[in-house]
């Protein structure tokens, strides 16, 4: 069986790969696990020098690296770049953080001494999505390395020639054979490198149907893994809310990566008093922005990664509107080939439709009228996902509070779009999946948390 990358542009064949037998991917996975004895030894300046070259070599291949993520799943080559920067940022973040975030703590008990040490876990397997290529990776990766681990890489079958970049990559970069491999599998080999012994953990970043099926195949083999799912993230603009700073903010949130992104804003909830400006400006400011060729620079909308995932899209549009809500921007698929689709704005959301129910993965924005703040809260909350959310207030310490108190998600930001940050933790809960990515958090997930007494 071949893989097929496609670009989405123009629906033209990049490349087909061909697929690993099974038998060549458990060889592979066993190269890993023989590795990780050699590789835990090392120490964290060895692996850090590697993390710092890699750092270094992103930005040397910058252009390169954009190009092939433009090609391959149509992001904007302005994010492409801009994508390539936050990889080489995170990789000197964790070269420059993680024996620190590993050391050695002490335990004081009735011991002569006790204490607790961070050991790696072996070869945690990464099941990664195709809406950000190379950061998906390294948001994991590069804490999972420095930590000590192994890695073998299942990435979409969309942007395998960006796995493939990777894996050559760090290898350039001085990892040592075998640290790491890109596996070019589809999902139905995903279980069987699950259940080999050499695998001690999973991550996956993904649709909520693939979290259900790597947690219970984890469940079952007793494997810790680590779920970032999809979201629908409230916007929540209170009646003080500056709309000059706010608007902006929300469609930057709406329509970065062509709105393909798991923590992008797709719940604008407006309090009445300022929906009908809000609505008015909001809809002028994503008219604005331009769709075209993703590898032109003016570009602000390329096309969804794929046409299926696009017509997708559009059904839930289509459902919404056919279900009460007004649409003002947008909403039909365009003529010219490729798998592009417009900004777009739906306002009179209620539940029950598509728009207020589901994910929105792509640039559909839904604006949800409410009373006030308590209502806004609420119908925040409203919802099966559980990953980032904003509030927009003059009042900044009330704000504040409403983010960290009453909203209920992994991350909320005050008069700012939801993005993640390698100094913060990154991850969902309730539908939006389990564990923490990024800071000291991230690098945790994947390490043994011994204690130790000594008499």
């Amino acid at each position: 069986m071949a893989l097929v990358s496609i670009n989405p542009a123009t629906n033209e064949t990049i490349r087909e790969y061909a697929e690993f037998r099974p038998e060549e991917v458990a060889a592979a996975v066993t190269a890993c696990g023989e590795r990780f004895a050699s590789w835990r030894r090392s120490s964290f300046a060895e692996r850090g020098a590697v993390l710092k070259q890699t750092a270094d070599l992103l930005r040397r291949r910058s252009g390169q690296y954009a190009a092939l993520m433009t090609q391959e799943m149509g992001k904007p080559i302005r994010d492409s770049r801009a994508e390539i920067e936050k990889c080489a940022w995170v990789c000197e973040y964790y070269a420059e953080n993680a024996e620190r975030f590993l050391e050695q703590e002490d335990a004081p008990t009735e011991a002569s001494r006790s204490f607790v040490s961070y050991q790696p876990l072996g070869v945690i397997l990464a099941v990664m999505p195709w809406n950000f290529p190379f950061w998906q990776f390294f948001r994991f990766g590069a804490a999972a390395l420095m930590a000590g681990n192994c890695i073998v890489l299942k990435h979409s079958s969309n942007v395998t020639g960006c796995a493939l970049a990777i894996e050559t990559l760090l290898s350039d970069a001085g990892l040592p054979e075998d640290v790491f491999r890109t596996l070019v599998i589809g999902s139905g080999q995903v279980a069987a490198v699950i259940e080999h012994p050499a695998v001690a953990a999973v991550t996956l970043t993904g649709s909520t149907p693939a979290g259900r099926a790597i947690g219970s195949k984890c469940g079952e083999q007793l494997k810790k893994c680590v779920l970032e799912l999809g979201g629908s993230d409230p916007y929540v603009i209170l009646a003080d809310a500056d709309l000059e700073q706010a608007v902006p903010m929300c469609v930057t949130a709406r329509l970065f990566n062509s709105g393909q992104s798991c923590i992008a804003g797709k719940r604008f909830i407006v309090v009445e008093a300022i929906a009908d400006r809000f609505e008015q400006m909001f809809v002028e400011q994503m008219a604005a922005k331009l769709m075209g060729d993703p590898m032109d620079e003016a570009t602000d909308i390329g096309p969804q990664a794929r046409v299926d995932l696009r017509d997708e899209l559009h059904a839930q549009v289509r459902q919404s509107i056919e279900r009460g809500a007004r649409c003002l921007l947008g909403g039909e698929i365009p003529a010219s080939r490729g798998a592009y689709y417009p900004a777009t704005v739906l306002s009179n959301v209620r539940k029950g439709m598509p728009a207020y129910d589901d994910e929105l993965f792509g640039p559909v924005a839904a604006v949800i009228r409410v009373t006030d703040e308590a209502q806004a809260t609420e119908v925040a909350n409203d919802t099966f996902f559980g990953l980032g959310g904003a509030v927009f207030s003059a009042d900044t310490e009330r704000a504040a509070r409403i983010a960290e108190e009453q909203i209920d998600a992994g991350c909320v930001f005050v008069n700012q779009f939801v993005r993640s940050d390698p100094r913060l933790p990154f991850g969902g809960i309730k539908g939006s999946g389990y564990g923490r990515e990024l800071s000291h958090f991230g690098i945790r997930e994947f390490v043994n948390i011994k204690g130790v007494w000594v008499q």
